[in-house]
């Protein structure tokens, strides 16, 4: 089977991106985990398929595999160069696109100076719908959780934005030990489909510093639904103003949130680095 395929990348969160609406594409756990692989295939963090939609007034559906080959519901990066991989294309001619997703419709807004937002749909508190299991001694109201990771306690948010995330305050972003502690919570026992790690130290009202050690992943330059879930759970908590700019190792990203009931919007960058074939 011969692919091709155009690698992008959004603030450092590197895709490969595949039309399969103009070509026949089957992929097995095994062919995603190959072309993801950095020595051996292509290299990416999510593999991202457009494909024809199933649902009414969408225009595209999209589908996100990550690195470890397993399907997963949402990826805000991925989502703006999904957005820019069908308008450079010539696939659409609309300028706020409709999209089809595992996690419902979201709409991508292509805007004037190339930069694209996005509308995460809103975010949600509820331990049920990352799932996580809660602790019947949390506060009532879930905005904190205690969590026991190798006999130490961390309190932690748990937001869903389409894909699960928890969320960690710290002092500093470049001190936090995201590469043992964030496996260690990804895998944790009360997460029973895994979960996103983001490690927040927050600058002041209007600014974030973020690391997310993503599930099935690793640690990635930027992850957009982390940034998304990190400033909802901010602002929920009356720690961040509602507009706020979040510096990750690959760029910064602007989310903005209104709060209970309204949608995430999530604006950055998408850019094209090559296109290619690759035989499976």
């Amino acid at each position: 089977m011969q692919i091709n395929f155009t690698k992008m990348h959004g603030t450092g969160n590197d895709f490969i991106v595949i039309d399969a609406i103009n070509q026949a594409i089957s992929l097995r756990a095994e062919q995603v985990r190959f072309l993801a692989d950095r020595h051996f295939g292509i290299g990416c963090d999510q593999l991202l398929l457009v494909e024809k939609p199933t649902i009414p007034g969408a225009e595209f559906r999209y589908r996100i595999f990550n690195a470890d080959g397993g399907e997963v519901d949402q990826c805000g990066n991925g989502a703006r160069c999904f957005a820019r991989f069908v308008s450079d294309n010539g696939m659409t001619e609309s300028t706020n696109i409709p999209v089809e997703t595992a996690a419902g419709m979201i709409y991508l807004q292509l805007e004037e100076d190339g930069q694209v937002t996005v509308d995460m749909g809103v975010p949600s508190f509820n331990p049920e719908d990352l799932p996580f299991l809660a602790d019947e001694m949390d506060e009532d109201d879930n905005e904190y959780h205690q969590l026991m990771v190798n006999d130490e306690k961390y309190a932690i948010g748990a937001v869903s934005v389409g894909n699960p995330h928890a969320v960690l305050l710290v002092e500093s972003v470049d001190q936090a030990p995201v590469n043992t502690l964030g496996p260690a919570i990804e895998k944790h026992e009360r997460f029973p489909q895994r979960v996103n790690v983001g490690f927040m130290e927050i600058m002041d009202r209007s600014r974030i510093r973020l690391r997310v050690f993503e599930r099935g992943v690793g640690e990635t330059l930027a992850c957009g639904s982390g940034a998304c879930a990190a400033v909802a759970l901010g602002i929920h908590n009356s720690l961040l103003d509602e507009t706020v700019n979040v510096e990750l190792r690959g760029g910064d990203l602007t989310i903005s949130w209104q709060g209970e009931g309204e949608s995430l919007l999530m604006t950055g960058p998408a850019q094209t680095v090559f296109k290619g074939q690759i035989s499976l």
